[in-house]
C-alpha cells in the first residue's frame, strides 16, 4: 500500500511540475506522466542510492549540495529513457528535479496527517 501512495504522491508531483515549469518540463499525456513516474521510482531506488554511495567524498566537499545535481541527472536519465517526455537541458532538468522533490515531501506530509 505504501508504495501505490509513493506512486501516485509521485505521478502528481510530475504532473504538477509540468504545470509549474511549462517551457522546462512538458510531457505528452497523463499515461506518459505515469510511466515517467514509475522510472523515476526505480531509478531513485535502485540507481540514486549507488551514485550517492560512490560520491560520498564529494558529497563531503560540498556539504550535500552535490545531490541535488545527481538528482537532476538522474532526473534527466529518467527523461531520456520515457518518450514523450521533454526536458530543455540541465537547467531544465535541475528546477524539474527540484520541484518534483519538494511537491513530493509536501505531499507525503500531507498523506501521513
Amino acid at each position: 500500500m505504501g508504495l501505490l501512495i509513493r506512486f501516485v504522491v509521485t505521478f502528481v508531483a510530475v504532473f504538477l511540475t509540468t504545470q509549474i515549469l511549462p517551457g522546462q518540463f512538458s510531457i505528452d499525456s497523463w499515461q506518459t506522466a505515469a510511466i515517467f513516474a514509475a522510472v523515476l521510482a526505480v531509478i531513485n531506488a535502485l540507481i540514486r542510492p549507488v551514485v550517492l554511495l560512490l560520491t560520498c567524498p564529494v558529497q563531503l566537499l560540498t556539504l550535500g549540495l552535490s545531490a541535488l545535481i545527481i538528482n537532476a541527472l538522474l532526473f534527466w536519465l529518467a527523461a531520456s529513457l520515457v518518450p514523450g517526455v521533454v526536458v530543455n537541458g540541465f537547467v531544465g532538468a535541475f528546477l524539474a528535479a527540484l520541484v518534483v522533490s519538494l511537491v513530493s515531501w509536501v505531499a507525503s506530509m500531507v498523506v501521513r496527517t
